[in-house]
């Protein structure tokens, strides 16, 4: 079984990569899934490798794809990991608000922006005041402001 991954070509060079419409196995894909740091060129092709000079440079918009790719894959990997813990946070600030869900992530968002922390460590902060840590000073300051807008503007 091979599984469709873009329409990627390298100029007129067949020799060096794929064909237009390059594939990979179920292996392969499953290989680059475990362990996305491995994702590169030679993944799509051992003839097209990122750390070698390609003939004519005809595979740099290949690998300049490729490292895209690989920071996003990178990227999905974090918000996966931080989507529990800013469930949890927005859980407790429908609690505290009271507030929606929709709310409770701007109060998070606003509360990240104004403390210039991120929101993943903002959620986290906030779930470990469940066991007995106090909010970061800032954290604490933002979240205090955010939840007195938002009392305000419901009247």
């Amino acid at each position: 079984m091979a599984i469709d991954v873009g329409n990627l070509r390298c100029s007129d060079h067949q020799r060096f990569c794929r064909p237009a419409r390059g594939s990979l196995s179920k292996r392969e894909v499953e290989q680059v899934a475990s362990s996305p740091d491995s994702l590169n060129a030679s993944a799509l092709n051992p003839r097209c490798d990122p750390e070698q000079p390609a003939p004519d440079d005809d595979c740099a918009d290949e690998v300049a794809e490729i490292k895209a790719l690989r920071t996003e894959v990178n990227d999905l990997h974090r918000a996966m990991e931080s989507h529990p813990s800013i469930d949890q946070a927005r859980g407790m600030l429908m609690t505290l608000g009271p507030c929606t869900a929709d709310e409770a992530w701007e109060i998070l968002v606003e509360v990240s922006q104004h403390s210039n922390t991120k929101l993943r460590a903002v959620a986290e902060e906030l779930i470990a005041t469940t066991e007995g840590e106090p909010l970061p000073t800032p954290v604490r300051v933002a979240l205090g402001e955010a939840l007195r807008r938002r009392r305000a503007a419901t009247g």
